[in-house]
């Protein structure tokens, strides 16, 4: 046991103690030690005094001043409440005598004094600790406390070790912040006491690996603000031994399994509804421009292309080779390919870790006999992967989204096929897609430690299940994260969901508050349904951050605005007042009747330059971090359906005229479209737009040429403003905004 504690006798002491608990029944030090601990870590404890006898024990609690709080003190003694081991309020000599003489009675040899405190007041009560988790390690703890804490279970978590901002992240993060602030006459709560006591106890984890549970209930905030820890327990145990993880898969190996110049398509079928002809077709049909084999024993034709028997058959070099042949069967290729010196492997085939015992055991054989010849596997049990930058499209799915600047890890093919259908539906750029099955050999931590260094990715959107290598997890996704916003879906967070994982992956899946912790921490935007995390996707992708929360609302309708407006004050974002500056460009604009204020109702007008005008003078606003329109963009969808309308019911309506006036909306959307766009481009301010309607051409991306930023429209408010709220909240992580919302 290595200790960093500065004072090298109490380094020493804290050394003893800890063994001396380890030694004992409940693992615990006592609570006198187990304070004197914390305190020397910065947390506040209240003063006590120990005695051995109850003369003793009435004189100290006068010395002290009553009222007081006596307890029983020894290491094995638990359920102090429920024995009769601890009396509060003690408010006079006499009490405190027949409190220290039922203490004595009751514990009997278990007893190794009597602990004496003063009696302290406050109406708060938190709770605080520390635990080491399977998965990631270190974890603080802290929430609500006293006798509700388990029952309302109003908790947060962060990976130790914690700084300032990841403690202040933790305090944000419970419900109860009404008790945080000025509360029934008591002043706000001591939030930098608060910070610096959820960092000792962070440092305490990080320092002393022999201790493994640390609680602290209550942790009590005086009158004046101030935190004092009354109760605390420290548990004492063997330090975990450190779990052995795959080793790490370069960037660049990674990248060149998305760059092969030639492909070999191993178990390649002619049947219809076969892995071995639906990747082989896709491929083919997304207009791949490399080499491309078929390997078949049978070695008879197949879509008219020529069949080899093996590899070896193959004149050229092969970058990539495809398997979807048995699982067993795979074994008998790892010496061909060595011979032939492919050294990327996309495994389709499924039948391993994913199945139980028998197949894990098959997995890591595979992987080991792989390794030993040089060769990468992705997968087991994977859909495929495609890179429409080379238009290679190498999946399950007749899908070919164009190419962008968003990568996609999905640990599903069925959930990976939808997010790459939506993807080219909704014209989102795709920088790279991998479903990632089993993860026997490249996992997601080499993935994001990937997309950290590849300069075409732009956005990450992650289908999680499980992780291998938790803390690694952690720490390479809050290095990207302070790059590149990452959007994560996790699956498994129910006892149900955690099940489905487990047989689909082969795969436990991390306790979910750990992980929304986890995902915090790293600034991770995590979401709770895939259309989410498609939409978080099409707005970091296509828009500029909002450097504030203080958004300007522009409709084409009254209650549109209103109910934007409310949503906005949901999801943490502001709706200024619009000052007079604002109103006087605007009032010429507009009739003498419109609002004049946020949100703006430009009242039905349908002259189409005002929408554009009013736009940009919003984004001149200093005061405007964010522009939500609503309802200008599918003008042409309502009007062409209401000419339909004139056109069935009037005859004498010039037929011309219509198609004029249907001609002029859709011209219209098209330049709303492309200067939405450009205005982004000139102001860095971001455009959250929502269609009016929508139709067959409808999609939420609109890229135009010569902007780096895209318009985009929702299908409703409630979309824009989630969106908006956050990316705003991504950007106050990037840029460590977190340190000025809370460290005051």
């Amino acid at each position: 046991m290595r200790f960093k504690i500065y004072n090298e006798e109490y380094a020493l002491k804290v050394k003893e103690l800890v063994e001396k608990a380890k030694r004992s029944k409940g693992g615990s030090l006592s609570e006198n030690d187990s304070k004197a601990l914390l305190r020397n870590y910065g947390v506040p404890v209240v003063y006590e005094r120990v005695v051995e006898d109850e003369n003793t024990a009435v004189k100290e609690a006068e010395k002290i001043g009553f009222p007081v709080v006596m307890k029983a003190l020894g290491a094995s003694i638990t359920h102090k409440t429920e024995r009769n081991l601890v009396h509060l309020n003690v408010t006079n000599s006499y009490a405190a005598r027949t409190a220290a003489r039922e203490i004595i009675k009751e514990a009997g040899a278990e007893l190794e004094g009597i602990l004496i405190q003063p009696q302290i007041m406050g109406k708060r009560e938190f709770v605080a600790g520390f635990f080491r988790d399977d998965q990631f390690g270190p974890m603080v703890m802290f929430g609500a406390g006293g006798i509700f804490a388990e029952a309302l279970s109003d908790v947060s978590f962060g990976l130790a070790p914690l700084s300032e901002v990841d403690a202040a992240g933790m305090i944000n993060e419970i419900k109860a912040q009404a008790i945080l602030g000025p509360f029934r006459g008591e002043k706000e709560v001591n939030r930098s006491e608060l910070i610096q006591s959820l960092m000792g106890i962070s440092r305490i984890g990080q320092e002393i690996p022999d201790i493994t549970q640390i609680d602290i209930n209550p942790l009590i905030a005086t009158k004046d603000g101030s935190l004092i820890a009354v109760d605390a327990l420290v548990i004492a145990g063997d330090a975990l031994i450190e779990k052995e993880y795959l080793p790490p898969v370069s960037p660049m190996a990674i990248r060149s399994l998305f760059y092969p110049r030639s492909v070999a398509f191993v178990g390649a079928s002619a049947q219809l509804g076969k892995w071995g002809y639906t990747l082989f077709t896709n491929t083919v049909a997304g207009n791949y421009r490399g080499e491309i084999y078929l390997v078949n024993p049978k070695g008879e034709p197949i879509a008219g292309r020529k069949v080899y028997r093996s590899v070896k058959e193959i004149a050229g070099t092969i970058d990539l080779a495809v398997v979807t042949i048995p699982a067993l069967k795979v074994f008998d290729l790892i010496p061909q390919f060595r011979e032939k010196g492919i050294q990327s492997m996309l495994l389709i085939s499924s039948g391993f870790g994913e199945t139980g015992s028998v197949g894990k055991q098959n997995e890591r054989r595979l992987v080991q006999q792989a390794r030993d010849a040089g060769i990468r596997i992705l997968g087991p049990n994977t859909m495929g992967i495609c890179n429409p930058h080379i238009d290679f499209h190498c999946t399950g799915v007749p899908v070919h989204p164009i190419a962008g600047s968003t990568s996609v890890v999905a640990q599903s093919g069925n959930l990976g096929g939808q997010l790459l259908a939506f993807a080219e539906e909704q014209a989102l750029g795709i920088r790279g897609f991998s479903g990632s099955g089993n993860e026997a050999m490249i996992t997601i931590e080499d993935y994001i430690e990937g997309f950290e260094e590849d300069t075409l990715t732009e956005t990450v959107m992650l289908y999680v299940e499980s992780v291998k290598n938790g803390r690694r997890f952690f720490e390479s996704a809050r290095r990207l994260g302070k790059k590149k916003p990452i959007v994560l879906l996790k699956g498994g967070q129910s006892s149900a969901g955690k099940r489905a994982a487990s047989s689909h992956t082969g795969a436990l899946a991390s306790n979910s508050r750990i992980f929304d912790a986890v995902c915090r921490q790293a600034g991770i935007v995590k979401v709770n349904q895939t259309m989410e995390l498609l939409h978080l996707a099409a707005g970091f992708s296509s828009v500029p951050l909002p450097a504030g929360n203080r958004v300007a609302i522009m409709t084409f309708g009254g209650g549109w605005g209103v109910i934007t407006a409310d949503l906005c004050a949901r999801f943490g974002l502001s709706v200024p007042e619009l000052p007079d500056s604002i109103i006087d460009k605007i009032d010429p604009m507009l009739p003498s009747y419109w609002s004049r204020s946020n949100p703006i109702d430009i009242v039905g007008e349908h002259d189409t330059a005002i929408p554009l005008k009013v736009m940009e003078e919003l984004l001149r606003w200093k005061d405007c971090d964010a522009v939500i329109n609503l309802g200008i963009h599918g003008w042409r969808i309502f009007t062409t359906r209401f000419l339909d309308e004139v056109e069935r019911s009037d005859p004498n309506f010039p037929k011309e005229r219509i198609t004029e006036l249907k001609q002029m909306y859709s011209e219209f959307e098209k330049k709303y479209t492309e200067e939405t766009a450009q205005l982004m481009e000139t102001y860095g301010k971001p455009i959250f737009g929502v269609s009016l309607l929508k139709d067959s051409k409808h999609q939420t991306v609109y890229p135009v040429d010569g902007c780096r930023y895209k318009s985009i429209f929702f299908q409703s408010p409630e979309q824009a403003v989630w969106v908006c709220g956050k990316m705003h909240e991504y950007y106050c992580f990037s840029n460590d905004c977190a340190r000025e919302l809370t460290l005051k």
